[in-house]
Formats: structure tokens, C-alpha cells, sequence
């Protein structure tokens, strides 16, 4: 028979040894992960090695507190790091299309960017007033008296020339012209035409020679000292502007004499402002702006130099998030763009430290994924967009010089994404080589109970909330063992804790007390129950108006109570079915209806196909198996999955086959291997308060209970009524290693063993059972015999009239 359990142990109090305290406020702070030691030292070595590829994936459940504990290790660690270095992209005078990168110092990149602001407005300001001031005034007109002077003499040279010839060189309004002299004066074009052809033809000779020479001069040797000229003017001005400058630049570079990027982009700053200045500050329309927007800094990151290492956590990792992106603006019509538009991404910000990522999230974002992959192959930050990573524009953008990159990449995740990524994307492993597996519980030993009591105690210091009672600290670790399945662990999701202890909180405010105690716990607890809890009233409002068939007294063939789990959300709700069976003759053929009908699982026909195994094994080593048994969840209209209902179906079968009634006031769960051994369960608790609250409703009678594998006392942690009606003897709970036991109890006959040949006594389950296979194959073979037209033989006459 099944051990009848008693009430202690189905309920495993709190005992905290020899740890002394009132309240909370009594413990000590607790530092570090507790009940993590796969995850502690994956993360030391992977925050510790500084070689490529040991980056992190952090797996666990939700509500275990990876993020929190992440964080809190990777502040410490990056608070005694160096200090990364900021980063800038600046014009690259010489090939404006690839922005250049300058590493700094931490903190110098934002004052290079002022300093160079500035500079635009000293230039805008200084370098005018330098043309009005010192030598430039009096060199400028000097050259261009030069100009001029030699103008005049190579005209004046010509004047006297033509006047030899007797022809004057006239400037007129409309330029120069030239005449025939007569009396010092120029001849009229009247008396011109009356002078004789000969003299005319001379006249006009002597013009053409003196014009040829005057436009030679004009066209040829005055553009050219014009021209020269002009570069005198420009060098002059290069000399004024390039000293201006030189002197403001110098203010800066001094500086940043020690960094080398700086001074480079100084020099060549200097250089590109001397030679283009003048042309920027000499418009009409006053400076050009947008022309001077070439020598600003763009900071891509700026650290504090007293900070450490940056610890950044993206909480949106899409592909533009990660990598960065450079804008564009609307000119004229059209799309432009230019380095200052350059934006950066999480990678920049984390570059020299670490970055925490959600898995999922960067899985999700088109892009993202093969982004990140990319750069931390690569060592370095690209900035593309997508359209040019797909390919899909060709238009002319800008190509900045990559960013060396240097992060220590975290990835928070699920286990399935975890193994997912391993076996299908071969680059995983490798930019991943650590993973850091969090546990969801731990043992629930003296020592780990005094941890999580100081664990708890700085959690509800660092929420603020009221302290927390010995009796209410008990309570909750006690509801931590229950939200772990296992009475001699502890849960370490501490995120369903502490949204108790909040709630609880409140409470304690709305009491008016000054502490947590065990009241508000409780109180806590049967709100979150009270929350979750619709499905289970409709179930036992369909159970009690008869809706849904439950019986829980008297006895029937074939009929056993069976229990399942229904998870909504994080809650799990305990539901009673009835489960039944048929036999008929057959060809050993055991029908999983649920799976005939596409209801049941994989995992659900599996068990039913051993019940199959189990039968041949035990009655039919040498005979025909000549049945042909069906097997259903009565009233059941979803999904079936699991085998744990494969010790009720089983005894459903037996007790078809024996023609043996089972007690309806027992419910069953737990799963059955081949040899009938009986094998733990999830959801042992919900089950039998499933069945419980069935019980109660129906009307409860002392004789009413469960039975469990007993593989699965240690998970029982029921609630406080269960126990109590288990302690006065008002409901059961038994614990079976073997079918046989569980069939012993539900019939009251007993199971009966094997003699040497395999027979088993007639007044026992098992010789039942015997009994009524051996009718089927008799039935079976006189039915053969039937067919073949040959008499029966009159052993099988004397079998029947046994059978009968």
C-alpha cells in the first residue's frame, strides 16, 4: 500500500538556526550573487580577459535579477578601469567624402570642440580687422601703384612713339582710340577723307602699326602684369591672414602638444584656413558660414576623465542604435549631408568599456544582429546606413574613417536563444565564448537560509520599504520554496519576492503598523493568489453545477480522477478530469483518443504507448495481447501534453481489464515507466489543491485524497488549509513507488506477485487482470477456429467454463 503521509511533511517551516534578529533592519548587507556560482566566475573571467571573443551571453529565466546583477558587477569592475577615450570626427581637407577620427584623452574632445568654435569666431572677427591695420593698407597700394605706374610708362612710351609718327593715342569713355595729328590736334575725320589718297593710305598704315602695338599692350602685357599683380596681392594677403591665423592657432595647439591627432588636424586646419580665408571672409554678402562649418569638431564621445571605463546598456538595439548613423538635411530641394551630421551609436559609447544588451531585442531588430557580429569581427565602427549595406542607393554620401573598437559586449538572454545561436550561426561561439548560466534555485540549507534573510534585508533597505519581521521573513522564504517546486530549495527569482514584499508594504501602511510582519505577507500572497485565480472559480463553478462530470465518492470500472496543470501566465492552476477507459478484442492496439484527434502531444502519446509496453510486458510474454483498449480526457477540448496523467490512464486500463471498480474518491497523478515504476511530476503542489478544492466543493468526506509518486514528497509545500484537513484526518495525501501500490489502494484488493511461471494469485488486481486477457485470447482463438471451420478443442471448452 502507499505511505500515508502526515502532515509535517507537507510542509516545510522556515528555521533560521542561529541567525539572531527582530527585523531586517538587524541583518547586515549581502554583496554579490547568491546561489550563482557559474555565473560569478563567468563573468569575472570574461569582464577579466582582455582578448577578442570573450564576450558574455547571460542565461537565465525572467525575474532571476540578471540585468540588476550585471549591472551592479560591471559598475564596480568599470569604476576601476581606465577611463576611455573620447572621440571625434573632424573634415578631412584633402578628402571632404571620409571624415577623420581623432582619439583624445577622456574630456578633451569637448574642449577641442569649444577651442574651435571659438577660433571660427576669432576668424570671422580677427582676421577682417587685420587688413585695416599695420602694413597690409600701405603694401596693397603700393602694388597697386606699381601696377598702374608701369601701365602708365608702357602707355606713355606709346603715346610718344605714335606722336613721332604724327598719330595721338585719345582715351575715351568708350576706350582707347587713336588719330591723326594735324596742328597738334587730332585731324577730323571730314578733313581725313579730303586728303589725298596716298596721304590716307600712309595715314592708315602708320594707325594700324601704332594700334597693333597699343592692343598688343592691352591684350597681352598689361593682363600679364595684371596677373602677377594679383599674386602679389594674394600672397600679401596669405602673409597677413596666414600670421593671424598662425598666431590664433598656436593659442590652441599648445594645448594639445601631447596628442598627436590634434596637432595634426591643427596643422592641417592652419593650413587649409590660410589658403582658403580669404575667400570665405571676402564676400559681398559678408562671411561664408557654411563654408567655415569645415573646421568644427563633431564629438562622437565624451567621457569623464574621473568616471572609469563607460558601462552603457541600450535598451533599444536596433542596427542605426548600435552603429550610428549620419543624418541628413534638406538644402535646396536636396538631401545633403556633411560630418557634423554624423551621429553615434551604443558601440562609440561603449567603446574602451562595456555594453549590456537584451538578446531577444537585438535579434529582433532587422539588421542588428549581423551590425553587431560585423563590428566586433572587424575590431572596428563603420558607420553605414542600411540602404548602403543593402546596396539599395548610389548616391554620394559620406565614408568615415572606421572607429577602433575595443568593448566588452553583454548579452542577456533565454536559454533557448543561448543554444539556438550556438548550433545554427558558426560565429557565434566564437565572438561569444562565455556564457554565464543563472540558476533559478538553490539549496535550502542552513547557511543559504541566513543569505537570502541578509539578501532580502538590503533588497527592502534599497526599496525603501518598512523592515521586515522574523515571522514575515520566514513566511516568504517558505512562498520562495514553493515558487521553486521543491521544499528543500529556495527560488531565486527575486523579482516575484519583491513585488510581494512591496505589496506588502502597502499594506503595512494601510494597518498603520510600523513593520512588515507576517500578516501583510499573507495578506500579499492571497491578493496575488486572489489576482490569478478567475479560471479555477469557473472550473469548480462547472464541477458544483455539473457542468464538467468530477466524481468524489462511490466507486466505477474504468474511471479514475486524474490531475493536470494549467498555466496562465505565472500562474498555475490545479484541474481534476476524469479520465476513462474501454477494452475490447483487438490486436494489442492501446488508442490515445486525444492523439487521434490531434489534442494530444508528443509527450502525451508517449506515455500512452508505454502503458502499451507495460501491458505486454507483464501479461503477455507468451500469449497474444488481444485487446484493443481506448483511453480519453472526458470533457477535455484543448491541448493535452505531458505524461503525467500516465499512472491514472494506466489504472483506468487495469480496471477495465479486471472489471474492477476504483475508488472515486482518490485522484491520481504522476507518470509510469515500462516496469510500472511511478515517476515524479511537475505542479505537484496545484494538483492536489486542484483536487482539494474539487473535494470541497462537491462536499468533502474523510476518505478523500491523492496519490503521488513519492519522488515528489520533498516538492510538496501546500497550502495552509490542505495541511490542516490532512492533519485532522479530513483528507490524504500517499506517496507510491509502484503501480501495483496505487492500484492496491484504489481497489482495496491486493496487487498480488508473480509465482515462478508468471501466474499470479485469482483473488489479487494482477491475477484479474490475468484473467481477463486470458478471455480475449480465448476468445480470439475460438473465433479463428470459427473461420477455418475446425472444431473447438476441449481444453479451450474448460477454459471457458473456468472464464465463466
Amino acid at each position: 500500500m502507499p505511505e500515508r503521509l502526515p502532515a509535517d511533511a507537507l510542509y516545510q517551516t522556515t528555521d533560521f538556526g542561529d541567525l539572531a534578529f527582530l527585523t531586517t533592519d538587524d541583518l547586515e548587507e549581502f554583496e554579490g550573487l547568491l546561489g550563482q556560482p557559474r555565473a560569478v566566475q563567468a563573468i569575472e573571467v570574461s569582464l577579466g580577459v582582455e582578448q577578442t571573443g570573450f564576450n558574455l551571453y547571460a542565461m537565465g529565466g525572467g525575474g532571476l535579477g540578471k540585468h540588476s546583477a550585471l549591472r551592479s558587477t560591471m559598475r564596480s569592475k568599470a569604476a576601476a578601469a581606465a577611463p576611455a577615450r573620447d572621440w571625434c570626427y573632424v573634415q578631412d581637407f584633402n578628402d571632404p567624402q571620409r571624415p577623420r577620427a581623432l582619439s583624445l584623452p577622456a574630456g578633451m574632445a569637448m574642449r577641442l570642440r569649444d577651442d574651435l568654435d571659438q577660433l571660427i569666431q576669432d576668424l570671422i572677427n580677427v582676421v577682417p580687422r587685420s587688413f585695416a591695420s599695420g602694413e597690409y593698407p600701405q603694401e596693397k597700394q603700393r602694388i597697386e601703384e606699381r601696377f598702374e605706374q608701369r601701365r602708365k610708362l608702357a602707355l606713355s612710351s606709346l603715346g610718344e612713339a605714335a606722336e613721332k609718327d604724327g598719330i595721338v593715342i585719345l582715351d575715351t569713355p568708350t576706350g582707347y582710340t587713336l588719330a591723326p595729328l594735324v596742328d597738334d590736334k587730332p585731324m577730323p575725320k571730314e578733313a581725313f577723307n579730303q586728303l589725298p589718297e596716298e596721304e590716307r593710305k600712309r595715314l592708315d598704315d602708320l594707325l594700324e602699326k601704332h594700334r597693333k602695338a597699343l592692343l598688343s599692350l592691352l591684350r597681352e602685357d598689361v593682363p600679364i602684369w595684371y596677373k602677377e599683380t594679383l599674386e602679389q596681392l594674394r600672397e600679401l594677403k596669405e602673409k597677413t591672414i596666414g600670421a593671424t591665423i598662425e598666431r590664433l592657432v598656436a593659442d590652441i595647439r599648445a594645448h594639445y602638444a601631447e596628442v598627436p591627432d590634434a596637432v595634426a588636424h591643427l596643422e592641417t586646419l592652419q593650413q587649409d584656413a590660410i589658403a582658403n580665408m580669404g575667400d570665405i571672409l571676402g564676400g559681398e554678402e559678408g562671411p561664408d558660414e557654411d563654408a567655415l562649418e569645415r573646421y568644427r569638431v563633431n564629438v562622437l564621445v565624451s567621457n569623464d576623465p574621473d568616471d572609469g571605463a563607460p558601462l552603457i546598456e541600450e535598451l533599444n538595439p536596433s542596427h542605426v542604435n548600435l552603429i550610428g548613423r549620419i543624418e541628413h538635411i534638406v538644402h535646396m530641394g536636396t538631401l545633403v549631408t556633411n560630418f557634423t551630421l554624423i551621429r553615434p551609436g551604443a558601440l562609440h559609447r561603449a567603446n574602451g568599456g562595456y555594453l549590456l544588451l537584451d538578446a531577444h531585442k537585438v535579434l529582433s531588430s532587422p539588421y542588428a544582429w549581423e551590425g553587431l557580429k560585423s563590428a566586433l569581427q572587424a575590431g572596428e565602427l563603420r558607420i553605414q546606413s542600411l540602404e548602403q549595406v543593402l546596396g539599395l542607393v548610389s548616391t554620394v554620401s559620406l565614408e568615415p574613417v572606421p572607429i577602433p573598437l575595443d568593448v566588452k559586449v553583454i548579452l542577456v538572454g533565454e536559454p533557448l536563444l543561448y543554444y539556438l545561436l550556438s548550433e545554427y550561426d558558426p560565429e557565434f561561439p566564437a565572438l561569444f565564448k562565455l556564457n554565464a548560466d543563472f540558476a533559478e534555485d538553490f539549496e535550502r540549507t542552513p547557511e543559504n537560509t541566513a543569505q537570502y534573510a541578509r539578501l532580502v534585508a538590503t533588497l527592502v533597505r534599497r526599496e525603501g520599504l518598512l523592515p521586515v519581521t522574523r515571522d514575515a521573513l520566514g513566511r516568504l522564504m517558505e512562498q520562495a520554496s514553493r515558487e521553486a517546486g521543491d521544499a528543500h530549495r529556495l527560488s531565486l527569482r527575486l523579482r516575484g519576492i519583491l513585488d510581494l514584499l512591496r505589496e506588502a508594504h502597502f499594506y503595512a501602511g494601510q494597518d498603520g503598523v510600523e513593520t512588515i510582519g507576517r500578516s501583510q505577507v499573507e495578506r500579499a500572497i492571497a491578493a496575488h493568489v486572489f489576482r490569478g485565480d478567475r479560471y479555477r472559480e469557473m472550473v469548480l463553478r462547472a464541477i458544483r453545477e455539473k457542468e464538467l462530470r468530477l466524481a468524489v465518492e462511490g466507486e466505477a470500472i474504468g474511471q479514475v480522477n486524474g490531475l493536470s496543470v494549467v498555466e496562465l501566465g505565472e500562474t498555475m492552476i490545479g484541474r481534476p478530469s476524469r479520465i476513462t477507459a474501454t477494452i475490447r478484442l483487438g490486436e494489442g492496439d492501446v488508442i490515445d483518443i486525444e492523439r487521434e484527434v490531434e489534442l494530444g502531444g508528443a509527450i502525451h502519446s508517449k506515455g500512452v504507448m508505454i502503458l502499451g509496453s507495460f501491458l505486454g510486458e507483464r501479461y503477455a510474454r507468451t500469449t497474444p495481447l488481444s485487446i484493443r483498449a481506448s483511453l480519453a480526457f472526458e470533457q477535455s477540448y484543448g491541448p493535452v501534453e505531458g505524461d503525467s496523467a500516465s499512472v491514472a490512464e494506466l489504472c483506468a486500463l487495469l480496471s477495465a481489464l479486471a472489471r474492477l471498480p476504483i475508488r472515486q474518491a482518490f485522484a491520481v497523478t504522476g507518470s509510469v515507466n515500462q516496469h510500472g515504476e511511478v515517476q515524479a511530476v511537475g505542479g505537484i503542489n496545484e494538483k492536489i489543491e486542484g483536487f482539494f478544492d474539487a473535494c470541497q466543493t462537491l462536499g468533502a468526506r474523510p476518505e478523500q485524497g491523492v496519490i503521488i509518486p513519492r519522488s515528489n514528497v520533498h516538492h510538496l509545500m501546500l497550502r495552509a488549509d490542505v495541511v490542516e484537513a490532512v492533519r485532522e484526518g479530513r483528507f490524504s495525501i500517499h506517496a507510491a513507488d509502484m503501480v501495483d501500490e496505487v492500484m492496491a489502494l484504489l481497489t482495496g484488493m491486493a496487487a498480488g506477485e508473480a509465482d515462478a511461471e508468471g501466474g499470479f494469485p485469482p483473488d489479487t488486481v494482477n491475477g484479474r487482470i490475468q484473467a481477463g486477457l486470458d478471455q480475449f485470447v480465448d476468445v480470439q482463438k475460438r473465433l479463428a477456429r470459427e473461420m477455418h471451420g475446425e472444431p473447438e478443442s476441449k481444453d479451450e471448452n474448460v477454459t471457458e467454463e473456468k472464464n465463466d
